[in-house]
Formats: C-alpha cells, sequence, structure tokens
C-alpha cells in the first residue's frame, strides 16, 4: 500500500509530497498533474493568490524515464508569491523583526486552538500550515494516484452539488459527458440556471464581505466488486474514503448514495436489489442507493460520495475576536482569501478519491510492478466471472 506526507507553508517557498508504496512500471506523465493544478486553481470566486500562482510539479525522485521505478516519489510545487514573503517567512531568527505577529484569531479556523495548543504567540505560525492552500500537494498525489487506477478502466470526477443554498440538479449521464459540461461550468456544475444563481450570490457575498460554502459530489465508475473489507474498521473502504475526505481543510460531512436521506425511509425503499447477468456473467443492481459500497466493500456499481465544506473563516467583514496577547475585544485577522472555493474543492475532493481508491486496489491486487498487479487483476475477475 501507498501511503505519503505533505510539507511546506502557503506562504513558504514551496510545497512538498512525499509518496511511498508507488509499484515500478507505471507510465507517469507530469503533465497529467500539471492538468490537475490546474483545474484546482479555477472557479469562479477565487481569491487573487490565483492570479499569482501557476502551480507546476517537479519530481525530483521515483520516476525515470517516463516510468515509476518502485522508489519514494517525491513531487515538489513551487510558490511563486514566496518572493513577496521572503523576510516574514525566513528561516533566519535574524528577520523576526521584519514581521508583524498575527495576533486576532478568526472565528473558523485552526488560529485560536493552534497557538493554545503549541503554545505559540503569533498565530502565522498556525494559519501558514493549515490554510488550503497545502491541497495543492493533495492534488498532485491524487493525479499521481490516477495513473494507478486508469490502465485498469477506473475513473474518478468531482463536479458542485451546491453552492450555500442554490442546489444544481445533476443528470444521470455517462462519466465523461459530465466531465465535459463541468468543466465548461466557472462553478463546476451541470445546471447553468443554477451556476447563473450562484454566480450572483457569490457576487453579493463578495460586496458584503461575507463567504460561501457547498457541498460537492465525487463519482468513481470501473471498480471491481471487493475493494476494502468488512473484517477489521479501518479496512472498509467508506470508513478511509470519509476519513481522507473529512481531512480536507473547511470539511464538515460526508455521505454515501442516499447518504443521511437514508435514515428516513423503510428498508424496502432503500436497498439495491440484486439481479444477474448471464449474457456477462456477473450480479447486478437493480438501483445503487447504497452509492456503491455495502459492508465496507466496493459493489462494483458506480461509487457515489458528497462532501459539504463550510463556508471560509477569512471574512472581509471579519467577525468578533479577542486579541491573544491583550485579551482586548477585535476582531479576526484579515487574510488574503477566496469568496468561494467550492469548484476547486470538488478536484481536491476528487484528488483524494482518487488516492484512496487507488490504494485499496494495490490492497486487493499488491504486487511490486505493473506487470504483476495486471496479472494478479485479471486472475481476480476471472474468478468473480466464474463464481
Amino acid at each position: 500500500m501507498m501511503r505519503f506526507l505533505t510539507a511546506g507553508e502557503s506562504h513558504g517557498p514551496q510545497l512538498t509530497a512525499i509518496v511511498e508504496g508507488m509499484p515500478a512500471g507505471f507510465r507517469i506523465d507530469p503533465a497529467r498533474i500539471n492538468h490537475e493544478l490546474a483545474r484546482r486553481q479555477k472557479g469562479y470566486g477565487r481569491g487573487g493568490r490565483m492570479a499569482i500562482e501557476r502551480d507546476e510539479v517537479r519530481i525530483t525522485s521515483g520516476v525515470r524515464f517516463g516510468q515509476s521505478m518502485g522508489s519514494p516519489i517525491t513531487m515538489v510545487v513551487d510558490n511563486l508569491d514566496y518572493k513577496n514573503w521572503l523576510k516574514r517567512m525566513s528561516i533566519d531568527p535574524r528577520d523576526r523583526n521584519e514581521s508583524r505577529p498575527v495576533t486576532r484569531p478568526r472565528p473558523g479556523h485552526a488560529d485560536l486552538a493552534g497557538v493554545l495548543k503549541y503554545n505559540l504567540d503569533d498565530i502565522r505560525d498556525i494559519l501558514e500550515r493549515a490554510s488550503a492552500r497545502e491541497t495543492t500537494a493533495r492534488v498532485a498525489i491524487g493525479a499521481l494516484a490516477r495513473q494507478i487506477l486508469d490502465p485498469f478502466g477506473i475513473d474518478v470526477l468531482g463536479y458542485v452539488v451546491s453552492i450555500g443554498a442554490i442546489r444544481a440538479g445533476t443528470p444521470d449521464l455517462p462519466l465523461s459527458e459530465l466531465r465535459r459540461i463541468t468543466e465548461e461550468s466557472q462553478v463546476r456544475v451541470t445546471d447553468p440556471q443554477a451556476e447563473r444563481a450562484i454566480i450572483e450570490e457569490i457576487d453579493a457575498c463578495k460586496k458584503t464581505g461575507d463567504t460561501l460554502g457547498g457541498v460537492v459530489e465525487v463519482t468513481a465508475t470501473g471498480l471491481p466488486v471487493g475493494l476494502g473489507s468488512h473484517v477489521q474498521w479501518d479496512r472498509k473502504l467508506d470508513a478511509r474514503l470519509a476519513f481522507a475526505l473529512l481531512s480536507l481543510q473547511a470539511s464538515k460531512g460526508v455521505e454515501f448514495g442516499m447518504g443521511f436521506g437514508a435514515a428516513a425511509v423503510r428498508g424496502s425503499q432503500l436497498h439495491d436489489e440484486i439481479g444477474y447477468d448471464a449474457a456477462a456473467r456477473q450480479f447486478t443492481r437493480l438501483s445503487n442507493n447504497s452509492g456503491g459500497t455495502e459492508g465496507g466493500m466496493s459493489t462494483g456499481e458506480p461509487l457515489r460520495v458528497r462532501v459539504a465544506f463550510k463556508p471560509l473563516s477569512t471574512l472581509m467583514q471579519p467577525l468578533r475576536s479577542v486579541d491573544i496577547k491583550t485579551k482586548a475585544e477585535a476582531v479576526g485577522t484579515i487574510e488574503r482569501s477566496d469568496v468561494c472555493a467550492i469548484p476547486a474543492a470538488a478536484v481536491i475532493a476528487e484528488a483524494v478519491v482518487a488516492y484512496e481508491l487507488a490504494n485499496a486496489f494495490l490492497e486487493k491486487f499488491g504486487g511490486d510492478s505493473f506487470t504483476e498487479i495486471s496479472r494478479n487483476y485479471q486472475t481476480y475477475l476471472e474468478q468473480v466471472r466464474a463464481f
């Protein structure tokens, strides 16, 4: 199985991701990683930072002649804005006086809990790492993971289903068509009427110094039955996906299929009835209310998972707070931020799901090389068809 670490601050020199456990022999294309990084930067409601950065990855280990070597893969994304923060983010103690401490925590951010936990007197030491800028590295990792899934016909797509109180309809379309439509949308929805209303709402929030959250959905197709396991809590596929998605900045809830709506209906209305396609020699489902998982394992149906993200914590009309140094009443610090980052959150959630699925795939069909994994995969498909 794979594991990863990310490092770096929002205004530091770079973001770094190290991925260990990538088998040898997979084709690795940096251009595909850069494509995903560019998708993350788009979306109506993004702030000024996106006009500065041009996120591109440098692979500094683990890839040779376009293929994974089986050793750890290191990816680096330079922060172009760092040149404006050289003194404020310096590692040299002599530059401390060049930076004014941040002492007014923002409600909803890691600011106050962080300085209390780590006994710090400058909130910047917390907010730099807590920033969603870290998701740049997550998207790079997810783009790498997709290159494990691609040869086996597994596709993953994230898109927006609501921003604020405005819900967008999502038609039941092939993923390729859904991708085409949502990629053309400024807010990554399929519903033109909802798109117009969402843009108007973002503009209204910008005028009043407010922010917006929303819900994104990630769909994955081509999954074989049996990824994950029922035998231990930490091997359940949906549990691993939920854990990973809730680790994203500003995420507050995760649901699969009917999700919380399943609690309001009877079992006869919920559970996905089973059929059998003799021609294809495979079991089928007559619905997909479970969202593609049962008992902690993939069912072979499309995975559907939704994530709710709260509005961003930096408000241009800040909320009440307290100065951590003077204890006097104050307002939260204003940091450069977005009005709405939900279109980007769809890309980030997609990357996280891709990584977790790739990891579950390697767990099931594990081997040290693409050739070995392919052989294991084909043998398993034959076993399932022969059942």
